[in-house]
């Protein structure tokens, strides 16, 4: 059976959308496939981000910056968004049929403060991340319909 493919999506795809794609892979790569990408791909993935994925031991590798573009024929059956307005942010909006979801983070390589206070906004991120991710992962994708498995995939927002 053919893994459900989930995209992540922000606008520089360099700190919060890889970050969320590498957790994705390391704690359900097994079960979905994980992507993400942006509307205005920096290209790069932000030392920020790589440093925190090191500390949780999430591997980085194959993780890099790129357009949405590149997934705008692809089926994908799960697009999240991750923009935050306090950095005034327009999310891109996905073409598709897939469900669409919005987690609003606030994306560390913006925040205000120290290198320290960066740092620590960025390892919550992530951790924020893992606990989405990993309920994500265990919804019963085949047996909800795309309005049940929407309506799961938001009340995940809140977390």
């Amino acid at each position: 059976m053919k893994k459900p493919v989930v995209l992540f999506l922000c606008t520089g795809n360099c700190c919060r959308s890889p970050m969320a794609e590498a957790i994705g892979r390391h704690v359900a790569g097994d079960r979905f496939e994980f992507h993400s990408a942006g509307s205005a791909p920096a290209g790069f993935i932000h030392p920020l981000t790589l440093a925190t994925l090191d500390s949780m031991g999430v591997p980085a590798d194959g993780l890099e910056s790129k357009s949405w573009y590149e997934f705008a024929d692809e089926h994908v059956d799960v697009v999240v968004t991750l923009c935050d307005s306090a950095a005034q942010e327009d999310c891109p909006v996905f073409p598709g049929d897939g469900v669409r979801v919005h987690w609003l983070l606030p994306d560390p390589s913006f925040y205000p403060g120290t290198d320290g206070d960066r740092k620590a906004l960025a390892l919550h991120i992530a951790r924020r991340l893992k606990l989405k991710i990993s309920r994500m992962a265990a919804l019963d994708f085949d047996r909800l319909t795309s309005q049940q498995l929407e309506r799961e995939l938001k009340k995940l927002a809140e977390l």
